[in-house]
């Protein structure tokens, strides 16, 4: 696991290119989960995506499955949904 301080901080390292999954918080500072996701498509990257948010909302969930994620997880969530998220995103 390589946790980042921004979206910014994590596109300026080698990882996107090395990860097997990203999961991801809808609202960052600076460039938000959903710009990042499509910065990533953009750059040609099919890296799985979890989003997760503790702000739901019918818009950002149609726009994080519109992005392909893997799953949508509202917080809190407990460490077995994530893992079975994981696991169902194929990682």
């Amino acid at each position: 696991m390589h946790p980042f301080s921004s979206a910014e901080a994590f596109l300026r390292s080698d990882i996107p290119w090395k990860a097997s999954c990203l999961v991801l918080d809808i609202h960052l500072d600076g460039m938000s989960g959903l710009e990042l996701r499509r910065e990533l498509t953009r750059a040609g990257s099919a890296l799985p995506v979890i989003f997760m948010t503790a702000y739901d909302s019918v818009v950002s969930e149609q726009q994080a499955r519109k992005l392909g994620c893997v799953a949508y997880l509202l917080k809190p969530f407990t460490a077995t949904v994530l893992v079975e998220a994981i696991e169902q995103g194929g990682v």
